[in-house]
């Protein structure tokens, strides 16, 4: 009987194994730009799937990461490139460049975004009606955009992301959940801007979720932002526990 469990245990081992998460780099319509894809091939069932915007420094190794992350968690995830085909900086300067190019052309952001959900409904993997988007710094303010254009998204999370809108949202527009998670020390996103995001939710009648972390900065679930800031002397910081309590509040919304 012993040998029949280890037996066993070993299948189980030996299939968790066989499993692993494929990386599909992507090229989206109408030259719009590039995409990375992440499922686990072991994943039949279909799940929900998760577009992922990166920060203002561009489609890099760790927006990829993270996409890879909701993977191994047995989601879909499309890291979408919203500057268009591999731009990426290491310098402030380069990157608030790229990110004031992109908010110039909303639409085409916007196209990147829908061509992404698009590839999405494709997958067998995926369960259409569970389409979620999450986003970084400059992604966070993207994915909220999404949200107010009244996308049928089931749910949208913000990670340190702006919150200000000249976009006005009546009541039953957004039809996603909410979450957001900011830091309390945040210079970049302040209280102000953060208390007229409560508003705006609240008049639009949208359900929300807001996790504030006292005395956390800017860029906080990205644990190379602490070197970044210093080196530029920015206001950037990780923080574990936010970084933790954050990404656990992302896997409860998609798990309901």
């Amino acid at each position: 009987m012993r040998f029949m469990i280890f037996l066993f245990a070993a299948m189980l081992s030996s299939a968790s194994l066989q499993a692993a998460v494929v990386e599909e780099k992507l090229t989206l319509p109408n030259k719009l730009g590039t995409a990375v894809m992440y499922h686990d091939d072991a994943v039949t069932t279909p799940a929900p799937a998760v577009v992922v915007v990166h920060e203002w420094w561009g489609l890099n190794d760790y927006a990829r990461q993270r996409a890879k992350q909701l993977a191994e968690a047995g989601y879909t995830a499309i890291a979408v490139d919203m500057y268009g085909t591999g731009k990426s900086a290491t310098h402030p300067k380069d990157a608030m460049s790229f990110m004031n190019a992109a908010l110039a052309e909303p639409e085409k952001m916007n196209a990147r975004f829908d061509a992404a959900l698009a590839i999405l409904r494709k997958q067998s993997s995926v369960n259409g009606d569970k389409l979620f988007a999450i986003g970084y710094c400059f992604g966070g303010a993207v994915v909220l955009n999404q949200a107010r254009r009244g996308l049928d998204l089931a749910g949208v999370a913000s990670f340190h992301g702006s919150l200000g809108t000249e976009m006005k949202v009546e009541p039953g527009t957004i039809k996603a959940k909410v979450l957001v998670a900011t830091g309390g020390a945040d210079t970049m996103v302040p209280a102000k801007q953060v208390a007229g995001f409560v508003e705006e939710m609240t008049a639009a009648e949208v359900d929300f979720e807001l996790l504030s972390f006292p005395g956390v900065m800017h860029s906080f679930t990205n644990p190379g932002s602490t070197a970044v800031g210093k080196k530029y002397d920015m206001p950037l910081a990780y923080d574990a526990h936010a970084d933790q309590v954050s990404w656990a509040a992302l896997m409860s919304m998609l798990a309901k």
